[in-house]
């Protein structure tokens, strides 16, 4: 057991990435030591000219963006600025002028985007310094090994194109990634912490750091602090609304597909065209009609008054005595419902197509001999069918789980304009009951500028969905299952 402890740590990848530079540091040369300083020189030493001037002309151009960019920014992180903006009447010429004010929200990201390029080219010193050294233990082998093993500028360019040429095509990607996904996350990160809000909105403004105390506030109730109580609502209304839509329109999107390619049910092609024509059609478009079409006076309420449903559903408790209506939008048990309900009709036909394929690929032999075995359909379904299609769709459903916690369009398109709140609590804290956590965060954002609340709420979402998400997977990756259904 010990033996084993032992391997794991010597072949733990961190602690390798950093020995491997301590042996480089530590056993180098004069020009891996040389490198240290001036990285080029190392290559510059071994004859690969091109490559020396590469990588100075990288370690002059990170020295630049150090002194004109990453220092005037850095220098002012920890206050986020401290001069504020100004316009001053100038009584000789007439002319409002502006001050040299600081913009807290350009120094919070330029500074964020410094520390990454510093961090990246850290990364690449300790890469260029492995390279180097490698480079001095190539050349004391024989003269055979040394040109097998060491590359020349040209050889590597050539790389790129042929071997690594995967590394080229991802590198457009992974910078796309980073600008619009892993920058704005540290920046989401860091705009929790600090009180970036309508009072203090740049440039008029300046804001600052406050540490922990928006998370407290997420956390706490009290007469004028409300996010905690709002927070507990909506977080266990977001949680059962993606439960309640990922299961609905999975059950129903298996049951539809198994009907329509039954072999009792007539035009099938016809009924599974209509369902895809349902698709075609923008899902903006389709909620914004149902929202109008279950509107306190659309059509659905018309018909409804007109034959007798709703003063049944009066009678039977379900509808107030005081209205003349069906709230199907504007009542929070009434509008959970039927968004649970839209979001079905909207989603079973992508799930009706995805099991119609998993269907066809279902072995039919062994449905076949559990029925020569006595097995009734149901029992087959339940026993066959369902732990296939659970084997093959389980990634789709964590996804769909993942989705509908962000589901903004049902929700937001739904009930905009058609929902008021009439708990104060949560009016106090620009929710409402059918809000899921992703549209409290726009609505905080879009309405009310309260960033620094919205970033704490999307730091809470993503956390939520990557537990989830990392979770789930490994449990349903662990272990070979694919032979069960062989």
């Amino acid at each position: 057991m010990d033996n084993q402890v032992e391997k794991k740590k010597k072949t733990n990848p961190f602690l390798t990435y950093f020995k491997d530079l301590g042996t480089a540091i530590a056993k180098g040369d004069v020009s891996v030591k040389l490198s240290m300083l001036f990285m080029g020189a190392g290559y510059t030493f071994h004859k690969q000219v091109i490559k020396g001037i590469l990588v100075t002309l990288i370690e002059i151009a990170f020295i630049i963006m150090c002194i004109f960019y990453a220092a005037p920014n850095l220098a002012k992180f920890g206050t986020l600025g401290t001069v504020q903006f100004e316009q001053v009447l100038d009584p000789l010429t007439l002319q409002t002028t502006v001050n040299d004010y600081d913009n807290s929200f350009t120094i919070l990201l330029n500074s964020i985007i410094a520390l990454f390029l510093i961090v990246c080219f850290i990364l690449f010193w300790i890469s260029n310094m492995k390279s180097v050294y490698r480079l001095q233990v190539l050349d004391n082998e024989p003269e055979s090994l040394t040109k097998k093993h060491i590359n020349t500028f040209r050889e590597d360019v050539r790389s790129l194109f042929s071997e690594k040429f995967h590394l080229t095509l991802l590198s457009l990607p992974a910078l796309g990634v980073i600008l619009m996904n892993i920058i704005p996350i540290f920046v989401l990160i860091a705009i929790a912490f600090t009180n970036y809000d309508q009072a203090h909105m740049p440039p008029n403004a300046l804001f600052t750091w406050v540490g922990v105390s928006n998370f407290k506030s997420l956390f706490a109730n009290s007469l004028t602090v409300t996010f905690g109580y709002a927070f507990r609502k909506i977080l266990g209304w977001t949680l059962l609304w993606a439960v309640l839509a990922t299961l609905t329109t999975f059950i129903f999107g298996i049951l539809l597909a198994m009907l329509i390619n039954s072999k009792t049910t007539k035009l099938p092609k016809m009924w599974r065209t209509l369902f895809i024509v349902a698709i075609a059609v923008p899902q903006f478009v389709t909620l914004l009609l149902v929202r109008y079409f279950f509107g306190d006076t659309g059509i659905v309420n018309s018909i409804c008054s007109n034959i007798g449903v709703t003063e049944f559903l009066k009678s039977v408790g379900l509808v107030s005595q005081h209205l003349n209506y069906i709230p199907f939008l504007s009542s929070e048990h009434w509008a959970k419902f039927m968004i649970v309900m839209i979001n079905i009709w909207v989603g079973v036909p992508y799930q009706m197509l995805i099991a119609t394929g998993v269907l066809m690929n279902i072995p039919s032999d062994q449905i076949e001999s559990a029925k020569i075995d006595g097995a009734t359909n149901f029992q087959a379904f339940i026993h066959i069918t369902m732990p296939y299609i659970l084997f093959i769709q389980g990634p789709s459903l964590i996804t769909d789980f993942v989705k509908n916690i962000n589901n903004f369009n049902v929700i937001y398109l739904l009930t905009n304009n058609a929902f008021i709140t009439p708990d104060q609590k949560l009016a106090n804290s620009n929710a409402k009951e059918v809000d899921l956590l992703v549209t409290w965060l726009f609505r905080l954002t879009n309405d009310y500028y309260n960033y620094k609340m919205a970033s704490v709420i999307g730091i809470i979402v993503f956390v939520i969905c990557a537990v989830f998400t990392i979770l789930s997977f490994t449990r349903m990756i662990s272990g070979d299952r694919e032979g069960d259904y062989q």
